[in-house]
């Protein structure tokens, strides 16, 4: 539970906004939850639909065995109940892309229950989101307005996709909340393998549940566990970024307040967010369970899993994201918010290990290392658009830079223009450095000459050293002038320090 509150000043009083979400993860797999169609993103219309999908008679599901395991590994990465026992229901609506009319869902025997996310604050304290359930359904298709404008056109490649509707509790109560947790669950299901988290393709997406309520009321909710000290909720249907998140949750919320000052209620419902707009409109009235007339699925035998079968694939799971920060900040000394920031991407993480350990003897400076991944290759791949697994400039080559660096060999300065010249692709770290002539200066009799020429053209500046000693820093710019930048910082200083007394 989140102990910060986001409270909205109205004419009446104070208010505070709750939420829960509902994400919808898109299960990484080959086919689709109940038939043997292809999965994937960028088909023709219509060209990855089997007989199930599109609900000709006589035509049965069968339960993808893959997909249960997927939606097991993320129950087990939430830290959440495995109910042995679970069964489909029908789930009952029209909608021109549901061609059954009706989704395959699981209601009140879900495959996953309770669990729990533990979610960073930017200040780098934390909060837990509980997590109600995790259940498997189908996904159904996609409505095309955009072909005619007299038609609507319908496109099946999604129905029947695997989806997990994980259900998290009223745990959140603000946007910048909701908005990490959505994050921090990406992260999971990203490390796990059973969701690619693509967000822009809509493989996941939020439906976020918003109220309002005046200070007080909600810990009246969490000692009571009576939702009828919480506001009416309303629902907003599949937001696909952080950002829209963020600003559906605080329209939907002033939304909510300007009406209840008016005198007026909140009406339970589904609303969209307009991105264009930045504001929700209303969608439909929001149906209840019994609307549904949810019921078990004939064609479909309960899931009745293997004890056995959990516990391997409870052995399968990879070290998981709060797990590899504490040992990224153990094993390499890293602060909190470093190893935070290699962690929320695997593949970032992956490569700063893989940097460290490279060089000449491995184990390079670690803190250095992760600031050349988390900041200047980080920004570089940012700009360009590309992924850090397709990173022009490899760990062994940010490795060499920091061995360079840690040598004294460039400064850290130089080593910028050598990091801009690695990304040209002008060549490696060493070869950069030996062609353009960007070693430092250490050479103490070189160095020197310089010092005493300064300082016997500049006796009122030498002088001034004595009583301020941050006026040796003039000497620096100069000295760092007359070699181009290229002379050690380090060692200038010790050398007019002992001829300076600075």
């Amino acid at each position: 539970m989140s102990e910060k509150s986001k409270v909205i000043e109205g004419r009446t009083g104070p208010w505070e906004i709750v939420l829960g979400l509902e994400v919808h993860a898109q299960v990484a797999s080959n086919a689709k939850l109940f038939s043997g169609a292809a999965v994937g993103f960028g088909a023709g219309p219509n060209e990855q639909v089997s007989l199930v999908d599109a609900a000709m008679p006589g035509m049965l599901p069968v339960i993808n065995r893959h997909c249960v395991e997927q939606a097991v590994k993320t129950g087990l990465g939430l830290k959440a109940q495995i109910n042995l026992k679970s069964h489909f229901d029908r789930k009952n609506y029209f909608y021109p892309d549901l061609p059954q009319g009706y989704q395959i869902s699981q209601y009140k025997h879900p495959i996953v229950g309770e669990g729990e996310v533990i979610v960073e604050h930017d200040d780098g304290s934390t909060f837990t989101v509980r997590i109600e359930r995790l259940h498997l359904e189908q996904d159904a298709g996609k409505s095309l307005h955009d072909q005619d404008p007299n038609a609507t056109y319908v496109d099946l490649n999604r129905a029947g996709t695997a989806l997990m509707e994980i259900v998290s509790m009223p745990d959140m109560r603000t946007s910048e909340e909701a908005a990490a947790y959505v994050k921090k669950l990406r992260t999971i299901l990203v490390y796990l393998g059973t969701c690619d988290g693509d967000m822009e393709k809509g493989n996941l997406r939020a439906d976020v549940n918003v109220s309002v309520c005046r200070p007080g009321d909600y810990e009246k909710f969490r000692e009571t566990g009576s939702f009828s000290h919480l506001g009416t909720r309303c629902e907003i249907k599949n937001v696909n970024s952080y950002r829209y998140i963020q600003a559906a949750i605080e329209y939907e919320a002033r939304r909510q307040v300007e009406i209840l000052e008016d005198g007026g209620k909140i009406d339970q419902e589904t609303r969209l967010f307009d991105p264009t707009k930045g504001e929700t409109r209303s969608m439909r009235s929001k149906e209840e369970a019994h609307d549904y007339r949810y019921f078990p699925d004939p064609d479909l035998l309960p899931l009745d899993l293997d004890p056995a079968w959990v516990k391997r694939i409870e052995a399968t799971l990879p070290e998981l994201p709060d797990a590899k920060k504490a040992r990224l900040q153990s094993q390499y000394g890293l602060t909190a918010y470093d190893a935070q920031v290699l962690i929320t991407e695997q593949a970032r993480a992956d490569f700063y290990e893989a940097a460290v350990a490279s060089g000449k003897e491995g184990g390079r400076d670690a803190k250095l290392t992760a600031n050349w991944v988390t900041n200047d290759l980080a920004a570089r791949l940012t700009a360009g658009g590309i992924e850090i697994e397709n990173s022009p400039i490899t760990p062994a080559a940010i490795a060499e830079l920091v061995q360079l660096i840690e040598e004294g060999v460039i400064s850290s300065k130089i080593a910028k223009d050598v990091f801009e010249r690695m990304w040209a692709s002008e060549g490696s770290a060493l070869e950069i450095v030996d062609k353009q002539g960007l070693k430092q200066v250490s050479d103490t009799g070189e160095l020197e000459a310089i010092i005493d020429k300064l300082i016997a053209e500049n006796p009122g500046q030498a002088a001034q050293v004595a009583e301020k000693p941050q006026a040796i820093g003039w000497f620096v710019g100069q000295i760092m002038k007359a070699t181009g930048g290229k002379a050690n910082p380090g060692v200038i200083n010790q050398m007019l320090k002992a001829k300076l007394g600075g």
